[in-house]
């Protein structure tokens, strides 16, 4: 009976001990959630002034250079000026680098002066930094540890990714895949997913209107289309590594020469506006949302995809501020949409597997590429979207858009290999 008792009482101990956690982060989550979704939905409805002001007046693309020399001056007032974007986000999860909370005012004001005067970048980096930055505060605010913190720090960086793209699966999965490819932070799961689902409502309360995607599809999947959708696939995995050796190729040529942070700015500048005038399109400025559209519906120029890549490798290098997933899901619908066809697929249908396998060959996230396939597209195509991920999280090796992401398992056989990405430029 002694037994008897001291069993029931250590289990009673553990099932509290349980309910106890999963209250604490359940508030834990609902408070970075409101707080990131509250300057998320702010965020994203500058974003939109931003761009419907640049689109209304084209000529503002010609004060590019001036916008990066604001940018410079305000990341070396605030002696911030060797802030590696998502990166930093990511190190910071690896070690007990702490990200300052003057890191979200910075990344806000300085990505919507960017996409202001068209620098080629997406949100989802300004909100990953912004919401790692106030999760971080929230974390220093109830005093948790550094374990704890960087839990906290996940669920806001999935608070700010839900809040800008209405996708909070995605963003709870992202948050807790991104750092280290081949491991989950499981840990982190419930306030990811609270803080996801209250940002995502904060901000639709407070008016913010995400994208809605529509890829129509009208074949049905059996061995000859799903062999296409693998050749499409793994033609994606290439685009990808493309894409992230141009970045640190593009990283390279401007540190190389442009020592100074002002003239290289200026400098990337002037080449934005250069190839613009070049290719007599603005097209390939801002984030590139209608285009997405566009290449959705079946339409998309062959050669759209490179010059993208173009951009916004400069763009970045250059020092102005933005993320590379946008650009990516505008690179992958583009180039879907030309390739499909060529091959006997819908031109929808190419443009959604290219945005699905070229968001999974740059952040070895499977998980979330998969779960933003079907927040996007729905669960018609899943089939497809599944097999493209799969050939693209393998055939895209260890190349990443971050440079501090870790591949803790490898790709291609059971084994622990914890290495950095792969880089052949520095």
């Amino acid at each position: 009976m002694e037994a008897l008792r001291e069993a029931v009482m250590h289990h009673g101990k553990t099932v509290a001990y349980n309910i106890g956690q999963y209250l604490r982060w359940l508030f834990l989550g609902a408070v970075t959630g409101l707080v990131v979704g509250l300057v998320a939905a702010a965020f994203s409805h500058c974003l939109t002034l931003a761009t419907a002001f640049r689109t209304a007046h084209r000529f503002l693309f010609l004060l590019l250079p001036a916008g990066g020399l604001v940018i410079v001056f305000l990341y070396r007032t605030f002696h911030y000026e060797n802030n590696h974007g998502t990166d930093s986000i990511i190190e910071s999860i690896h070690t007990k680098v702490a990200i300052p909370l003057r890191m979200a005012g910075l990344i806000f004001v300085s990505t919507v002066i960017t996409i202001l005067f068209g620098g080629s970048v997406g949100r989802e980096s300004a909100a990953l930094q912004m919401g790692a930055s106030l999760g971080t505060s929230v974390g220093n605010l109830f005093r948790l540890n550094e374990k704890d913190k960087k839990i906290i720090l996940m669920s806001g960086m999935a608070a700010a990714f839900s809040a800008l793209f209405g996708t909070p699966m995605t963003a709870s999965f992202f948050a807790m895949e991104v750092s280290s490819v081949g491991i989950m932070y499981y840990a982190a799961l419930v306030p990811c997913i609270c803080a996801a689902l209250i940002a995502r409502q904060t901000a639709l309360f407070l008016g913010v209107e995400t994208d809605v995607f529509r890829a129509p599809n009208s074949i049905e999947l059996s061995l000859l289309s799903g062999l296409k959708v693998v050749f499409l696939a793994a033609c994606c995995a290439a685009v990808s590594i493309l894409f992230c050796l141009m970045l640190q190729l593009m990283h390279m040529l401007m540190a190389r020469f442009f020592k100074n942070l002002y003239l290289r700015v200026v400098a990337g500048g002037f080449l934005i506006i250069l190839l613009t005038l070049l290719v007599r399109s603005q097209d390939y400025l801002g984030t590139g949302m209608d285009i997405i559209e566009q290449a959705l519906a079946g339409s998309a120029l062959p050669w759209a995809f490179a010059l993208k890549i173009l951009f916004t490798a400069i763009t970045i290098a250059a020092g102005y501020k933005g993320g590379e997933i946008v650009p990516s899901l505008f690179i992958g619908a583009t180039f879907g949409c030309f390739l499909g066809p060529l091959i006997g697929l819908p031109a929808s249908l190419g443009a959604a597997v290219g945005m699905v396998a070229l968001f999974c060959g740059v952040t070895n996230c499977p998980v979330a590429s998969l779960l933003i396939s079907f927040e996007l597209f729905g669960f018609s195509d899943a089939y497809y979207f599944l097999i493209a991920i799969a050939t693209s999280y393998m055939l895209s090796g260890y190349f990443s858009l971050y440079h501090t992401q870790r591949i803790t398992y490898s790709k291609f056989e059971n084994r622990f290999v914890d290495r950095p990405t792969s880089s052949w430029f520095t």
